[in-house]
C-alpha cells in the first residue's frame, strides 16, 4: 500500500491496549473526499452531493459507447437500416444498467473491487480465471479503441502512428496526478464529447416520422444473411455490456470511496449514464442509416478512413468531420477506463495496491498494468495490413461470448447475504439477472455455431 503512517495505540475501555492498523495516504485521500460528501449531505445540498457522488456509472456507460460499439451501430444501420436495431439498443442499455447498478452496490457496499471479491470467495483458480478472461478481452478491445482512433485520423489524413502515441500518452497523462478524482474528472470531461455523435445524426437529416416510427413499433427482424445478423445482434450486446465494465464500476467505486449510504445516487449515476449512452449509440446507429443503400455501405466495404468517409461522400463534410472526431473521442474514453479495469484486475489479483490514489512502490503493478495494455494495443496497430473493421466488430462479438461467466459470479456475490447483509438482490433482480445471462449466452452462442457450421461446409 501506500507509504504507511503509524498511528498510536490507544487504550480500549476495559483497560487492553488497542493497536489502531495504520493508516495509509490513500486512506487520507479517501477521508477528505468523504468528509466533503457528508458536508454537503449534513447541510443538504443535494445538487453539489450528487456532483460529487456522480463517477463510475457515467464512465462505465459512456466508455462502452467506444470506437468498436460505435462502429458496430452504424455497421448494423448501413446494412439494415434503423428499423429494428434502434430499440434493440434501448433493450441492451437496459440490460447494462442492471449489471452495472449490481456492480455499484457491490463495490459500494464491500469497498473492494471484483476481482479481488473472485478471489476470496470462490478461490485462486476462478480468481486467475476472470482475471485472465478479463486480460484476453481487453487487449483485444484495446486493439480495437486504437483501430477506431486510426480510423477517425484517418479522415484527417493522420496515421496510425499518431493513433497509438496519442492513446498511451493519454493513459500516461492522466495517471499521473496520483489521485482518483483528478482522473474522473479528466475523463468525465472527455466523455461529454460522445455526444458528437447525436450530433452526427442531426447532420445527415434523418425522416423523424420513420425514427419515431423505429422507437414506438415492433420491426420486424431484419432479413439477410443469418450470419451477418447473428454478428450485429452479438455485436450490439458486446457494445453495452461487457466483462471490462463490471470490473471497472465496481472497482471504481470501491476507489472512490463509495458506501452503502451512496447507493442511490450510485444507482442514478448509472441510470443517467445508460440513458446519455443509449440516446448517442442510437446516433451512430442512424448516422449510419444515412449509408443504406449507397455502394460499398455494408458490413465488408467499408476500409481506410471507413464510415466517416462515406459519410462524407453521402452526406457532406460536416457529418463526417463529426462521426471522425466522435471516433477519436470514443476510443480515448475506452482506452482510459479499459486500462483502468486491467490494472484493477491484476493489482487486485496479486493483491498490490489497486488505487489511483497510491503513490508508493507497491501501486507501480497498478500503473504498469494500465500504461502496459494500453502500449501492447498501440503497437498491434502499426503491423501492416490489420484489419480494421473486422477488428472493430468481432471485439464486441468476444465480449459477448466471454460475458455469462463475469454475469453468474457477479450475481452470486449480489446475492451472497454474509458480504452484503440487507443490500443483497431483490427477487426482481435475481430473474431480470438471470434472464439477461441466458439471453446473452443464446446469442453468443448462435453467432458462434452459425460461423462454425459455415467454416465446416455444413451449411452455406
Amino acid at each position: 500500500m501506500s507509504s504507511q503512517l503509524r498511528e498510536p495505540a490507544l487504550e480500549g475501555v476495559d483497560g487492553p491496549i488497542i493497536t489502531l492498523p495504520p493508516l495509509t495516504a490513500e486512506d487520507r485521500i479517501r477521508s477528505a473526499d468523504r468528509h466533503r460528501v457528508h458536508d454537503a449531505r449534513s447541510g443538504g445540498r443535494r445538487y453539489y452531493l450528487f456532483w460529487l457522488l456522480i463517477g463510475p456509472g457515467i464512465l462505465a456507460m459512456l466508455g462502452e459507447n467506444d470506437g468498436p460499439s460505435m462502429i458496430s451501430y452504424a455497421a448494423a444501420g448501413a446494412t439494415f437500416g434503423d428499423g429494428f436495431f434502434l430499440p434493440f439498443i434501448l433493450l441492451t442499455f437496459a440490460m447494462a444498467f442492471v449489471c452495472q447498478e449490481m456492480c455499484m452496490r457491490v463495490g459500494a457496499v464491500t469497498h473492494r473491487g471484483y476481482g479481488q471479491l473472485v478471489l476470496e470467495r470462490f478461490g485462486r483458480l476462478w480468481g486467475w480465471f476472470a482475471a485472465g478472461d478479463l486480460l484476453v478481452t481487453n487487449l483485444v478491445t484495446l486493439v480495437a479503441e486504437f483501430v477506431a482512433i486510426r480510423i477517425g485520423l484517418a479522415y484527417f489524413h493522420l496515421g496510425s502512428g499518431i493513433a497509438a502515441g496519442m492513446g498511451v500518452l493519454l493513459v500516461v497523462l492522466t495517471i499521473s496526478g496520483g489521485r482518483y478524482r483528478s482522473w474522473e474528472r479528466v475523463v468525465l470531461g472527455l466523455a461529454v464529447f460522445n455526444g458528437l455523435f447525436l450530433v452526427a445524426a442531426i447532420l445527415v437529416h434523418p425522416h423523424a416520422g420513420r425514427i419515431a416510427h423505429g422507437f414506438l413499433t415492433a420491426s420486424p427482424f431484419p432479413t439477410g444473411g443469418l450470419n451477418t445478423i447473428l454478428l450485429l445482434v452479438a455485436s450490439t450486446i458486446g457494445a453495452t455490456v461487457t466483462p471490462w465494465m463490471i470490473f471497472f464500476q465496481q472497482s471504481a467505486s470501491a476507489d472512490k470511496g463509495m458506501t452503502p449510504t451512496d447507493v442511490r445516487a450510485g444507482r442514478t449515476d448509472t441510470l443517467v449514464g445508460a440513458v446519455f449512452a443509449a440516446v448517442f449509440g442510437c446516433g451512430a446507429l442512424i448516422a449510419g442509416a444515412a449509408l443504406l443503400g449507397h455502394g460499398g455501405a455494408g458490413v465488408n466495404g467499408l476500409s481506410g478512413a471507413g464510415f466517416p468517409a462515406a459519410l462524407r461522400r453521402v452526406s457532406g463534410g460536416g457529418a463526417g468531420t463529426v462521426f471522425a472526431l466522435g471516433l477519436i473521442e470514443a476510443g480515448a474514453v475506452a482506452i482510459l477506463t479499459i486500462s483502468a479495469s486491467t490494472g484493477y484486475a491484476i493489482a487486485e489479483c496479486v493483491g498490490a495496491a489497486h488505487s489511483f490514489n497510491g503513490r508508493s512502490r507497491n501501486s507501480l503493478l497498478f500503473y504498469l498494468a494500465n500504461v502496459g495494455a494500453a502500449a501492447v494495443a498501440g503497437a498491434v496497430i502499426l503491423i501492416p495490413g490489420v484489419p480494421l473493421l473486422k477488428i472493430a466488430l468481432n471485439a464486441n462479438v468476444l465480449a459477448t461470448v466471454l460475458l455469462p461467466v463475469a454475469l453468474i459470479f457477479l450475481l452470486i456475490l449480489a446475492n451472497d447475504r454474509e458480504l452484503m447483509g440487507s443490500m443483497v438482490n431483490s427477487l426482481r433482480s435475481n430473474v431480470i439477472g438471470i434472464a439477461i445471462v441466458a439471453f446473452i449466452a443464446l446469442a453468443g452462442s448462435a453467432y458462434a455455431i452459425d460461423s462454425f457450421l459455415q467454416t465446416i461446409h455444413v451449411i452455406s
